[in-house]
């Protein structure tokens, strides 16, 4: 059963969804969602996960049932927010899972703290270069604020329509986007710009953990995927289904190559 909480961090508190004993003998996996999801969006990924390893996943600041920053926090800040919460709950090792600006703050968490890092997965890696990161600004910055008329809710409607795709989006994963969207109208515009902002690529070369890499075809991210396996040779690759949502709309895919992987990793350590 996938149970809520809160994590108590110097800036604020952490709401979480979990499964499993965090501080066993297993290792758990520490999830991180997208811009402007929550952590709603692992929840098919943890029950196909069924107990396997324990999990968490985190709701940003400024997203779900998180605090709200007074001002901007770049990337590195906000994984630090996600390490104290860590730090809270008494959870020292852990293998990181991330989705697009989860895969942002997963570098930046296993970069800075490599002995607490026992692996890290991506699914939408984003080695792009400055001018890449300046383009995407342009089309992913723009903030969606409440007007009198309501106007807003419609423009976050169709934004999340067109994110979609081709990959039609049940009606049930378009009312939840749209609500988490708008509750996180000013941490979507803080947090994108964070991510622009942020030199993922080099942070990417640093990483030394086991690293493993998952990409939809129809995601907005695909045509960067071959880039960011051929800069890490030494990760392991998987293409999942879906389009930019992969946990919700392949959540075996997904489960399939993580649990793959991690039991390939603890293989590899175990003739080590």
């Amino acid at each position: 059963m996938i149970t809520k909480g809160y994590a108590n961090t110097p800036l604020g508190q952490i709401h979480f969804r979990t499964t499993g004993k965090l501080t066993g003998d297993q290792t758990p996996i520490v999830m991180l969602h997208q811009t402007a999801s929550s952590s709603a969006m692992w929840e098919k990924v943890i029950t196909h996960i069924d107990g396997a390893l324990p999990t968490i996943a985190f709701d940003t600041p400024g997203f779900g049932n998180s605090f709200d920053p007074e001002g901007y926090l770049s990337i590195g800040e906000l994984s630090e927010v996600i390490v104290h919460a860590c730090n809270d709950l008494g959870i020292d090792a852990f293998h990181l899972l991330g989705h697009h600006t989860g895969v942002c703050l997963a570098a930046e968490i296993a970069v800075a703290h490599p002995s607490r890092t026992q692996s890290v997965m991506m699914i939408g890696p984003v080695p792009l270069t400055a001018e890449e990161r300046e383009e995407f600004r342009t089309h992913f910055s723009t903030p969606f604020s409440p007007d009198e008329l309501g106007g807003y809710l419609t423009n976050t409607w169709n934004y999340l329509q067109d994110l979609g795709g081709t990959e039609a989006m049940p009606l049930d994963l378009m009312h939840r986007e749209v609500l988490d969207t708008v509750r996180a109208h000013q941490g979507r515009f803080l947090t994108y710009s964070a991510v622009w902002d942020q030199d993922f690529t080099a942070l990417f070369e640093q990483i030394d953990a086991p690293l493993l890499l998952m990409c939809a075809e129809k995601d907005v991210l695909w045509p960067f995927f071959e880039r960011a396996c051929d800069m890490r040779t030494d990760a392991q690759s998987a293409t999942v289904g879906g389009s930019n949502f992969e946990p919700d709309q392949d959540p075996a895919g997904v489960t399939k190559a993580v649990l793959t992987f991690l039991n390939d990793a603890s293989s590899n350590k175990q003739e080590t």
